[in-house]
């Protein structure tokens, strides 16, 4: 492995936009992670900016693709279409997703591998900010191992003169997944307007896995547009709307309708028929001082997802139709103030989420119709509430602390109409956190954090009923209690001219995580399970990301993550569930003409053969552990003028290998061609 590494980052090379792009310095990259702008650098956090260059040099059908390269992040994915990232070993409803300052997690992300983030359009990204470890005091529930932010593009106004249209054109090709994406990108910007809109449009064929050939129940497709249109009424200040739509119409979950490493397959069918997010968003923002304030934000915003199923067990004649939506309404504010050396920013989020469950089953045999028991509470609702502030102070310029306080309210109501159990709940958290980071030098900084983050259980905990994976049946528990998380890490940051780097060591405290406990009970074949708290779980790991430029044509990276967690449960300690292994990325790009560059790079992965009682009994993972790999990848890019293509050859000795936790294997040996065209008029 490590002589393969070592040669791939000294005889590879990489894609780059051309000498003199890749001669300027590493520059700080402006973030909203924090809830007000700044250099990332100068962040006393573990924080990782994908900026618009990085994103048009890779390729991605969901967002989570584009976080293979991101140090304390591992990538899950459960079937085609769908992704996770785990970050510090934490995954799902523990991450807060977050797209344009708005939350993602709805009340029925689950606590585990979900779809939702891949109802995001891929090719409608600007910037992906990860902020890792806790951040509730920022941003309430959930917030425990970090934020996943996606940020969509707004072109610039015109300064005067006349009006300025443009766009783009990006179309991908692939081998393995015979993938065939269009997006087409407009703009029409003037002094006091700016109106960007898009289309995308993705079709994946059936997936080759290299040694094992084509799946069967792994070609989609997915669609969707947006608009976003910002207007300044009068100097400095600015309001946006902005409308987001995508769907996938049919999904096959792959996992099911496939054996596995089970006895057999768990359905017969199994569709998300259909997933689909829509959010309609509306923002002012102060674009210089006013009122007294340095900075001033209000969002409104509606998010509605729907996560429809058609689903028939391995064997029976029942053909299960079901509509879940969830309704979310919120709106947050903040404002922000410099007094002496404090900088202050008070905030406050209200967010209301309903959601609407039914469930219709026909016998394939006779047409016969029945109305069993919905996947949830039917007009179920949570509202959740928070007022937080948090204090940057300069203490002199080589020392910063920032320090925060939050209090949080959820309450949550469930209707017992069709399981004869109803939920009427209402939790109160505080949250705090405090980061120093301490310059040793201009370009090097000591950083650490130590925070508390938590999760309120949301209707996906509280009310779950029905079938769920690994032959279970999942009832209702409305005695569940928020988790809590203590956070701590410590680390180095680094930029300058050549060299960028954080590395960072970490440790969590996570008590009172609700887990699918065994009843006892077997309905239809089923162990039934029921959701309490009664885990805790302990974690620590080290992260790396490095990025290196001896000279204004060679640039090379290397990042790694390992983390490991004992869970205990009933005075039993066992390894923590689904934790990745030791895992990250490795590569070389050389700019060797104006025009032309490549690159070479690795993927890689140890073997995960900890695993936890749930894990070993997952159709998902071998129980043996789930091997290493290491992933030989080359491209060769083009750019000049309005165009950009990229070729690239991944896996390219074609092995057969899938994430720990995966559903699915991933991609054999994948030709794969990105074709880009700025547009303007």
């Amino acid at each position: 492995m490590v002589h393969f590494l070592v040669s791939v980052m000294l005889l590879n090379s990489a894609v780059a936009n051309d000498s003199q792009k890749a001669a300027r310095s590493l520059d700080s990259v402006q973030v909203s992670a924090t809830r007000v702008r700044e250099a990332a650098f100068a962040i006393p956090n573990a924080i990782t900016v994908i900026d618009r260059e990085a994103l048009k040099r890779d390729r991605a059908a969901t967002p989570v693709d584009y976080l293979h390269r991101v140090p304390g992040v591992f990538v899950q994915h459960t079937t085609p279409g769908q992704g996770t990232p785990i970050v510090r070993g934490l995954k799902g409803s523990e991450v807060l997703h977050m797209v344009d300052g708005f939350r993602l997690n709805n009340t029925f992300f689950r606590n585990a591998p979900s779809q939702y983030f891949s109802l995001v359009d891929a090719q409608n990204i600007d910037q992906i900010e990860v902020l890792r470890g806790p951040a509730s005091t920022l941003y309430g529930s959930d917030a425990m191992g970090g934020v996943v932010q996606v940020l969509t593009p707004e072109s610039d106004y015109v300064d005067s003169g006349d009006a300025r249209f443009g766009g783009l054109t990006r179309s991908i090709y692939s081998t393995a997944e015979l993938q065939r994406t269009s997006h087409l990108r407009g703009s029409a910007a003037g002094t006091s307007a700016v109106l960007d809109a898009g289309l995308t449009y993705n079709q994946f064929g059936s997936l080759d896995v290299g040694e094992g050939g084509r799946l069967p129940f792994s070609n989609y497709e997915s669609y969707g547009g947006n608009v976003k249109l910002r207007w300044q009424p009068v100097d400095g200040h600015e309001l946006m709307f902005s409308y987001q739509d995508h769907k996938q119409p049919q999904t096959p979950r792959n996992d099911a309708l496939l054996r596995g490493f089970g006895a057999r397959p768990e359905n017969s069918e199994f569709f998300f028929e259909p997933n689909r997010r829509r959010f309609a968003h509306l923002r002012y923002r102060a674009l210089e001082p006013s009122l007294g304030l340095e900075a001033l934000e209000v969002h409104l915003g509606r998010q509605v997802v729907d996560d429809d199923r058609v689903t028939r067990e391995f064997g029976a004649f029942n053909r299960d139709f079901e509509q879940n939506r969830s309704s979310m309404d919120g709106l947050t504010a903040q404002a922000s103030k410099s007094i002496g050396g404090h900088f202050l920013t008070l905030g406050a989020d209200l967010y209301f989420d309903r959601v609407d469950s039914a469930r219709q089953r026909i016998d394939i045999r006779n047409g016969a119709r029945s109305t069993p028991t919905a996947r949830f509470p039917n007009d179920s609702f949570q509202r959740s509430l928070g007022v937080f502030v948090t204090d940057d102070w300069a203490i002199s310029d080589q020392l910063d602390i920032v320090s925060g306080l939050r209090w949080s309210n959820q309450s949550t109501r469930l209707k017992p109409a069709d399981r004869g159990i109803g939920v009427d709940v209402a939790f109160d958290d505080i949250s705090g956190q405090l980061g120093v980071r301490y310059s040793l030098s201009e370009t090097w900084q000591l950083v650490g954090n130590l925070g508390r983050g938590f999760r309120a259980p949301n209707i996906f905990d509280l009310g779950t009923f029905g079938v769920r994976p690994g032959n279970r049946f999942n009832q209702p528990n409305p005695n569940l209690g928020p988790e809590t998380l203590l956070g701590f890490d410590l680390g180095f940051k680094h930029e300058s001219q050549s060299l960028s780097l954080e590395a960072f060591v970490f440790a969590s405290d996570y008590n009172d995580k609700i887990v699918s406990v065994l009843t006892g009970q077997v309905i239809s074949g089923r162990q039934v399970v029921e959701s309490r708290n009664v885990s805790r779980v302990r974690l620590k790991g080290a992260e790396l990301g490095l990025r290196f430029r001896p000279s204004s044509t060679v640039e090379a990276w290397l990042t790694a993550t390992y983390v490991r967690a004992n869970e205990r449960q009933d005075g039993v300690e066992t390894p923590g569930d689904r934790i990745p292994p030791l895992a990250g990325s490795a590569g070389a790009r050389w700019v060797f003409s104006r025009a032309l560059s490549r690159e070479g790079y690795t993927l890689f992965a140890a073997n995960q053969d900890r695993l936890s009682l749930r894990d070993a009994t997952d159709p998902r993972i071998n129980p043996n552990g789930t091997p290493g790999h290491s992933t030989a990848n080359l491209a060769l890019a083009y750019e000049s003028g309005p165009w950009f293509a990229r070729l690239a050859y991944e896996n390219l000795f074609d092995f057969s290998y899938r994430n720990h936790g995966s559903g699915i294997d991933a991609p054999g040996a994948n030709f794969i061609l990105s074709i880009e065209r700025e547009l303007s008029f």
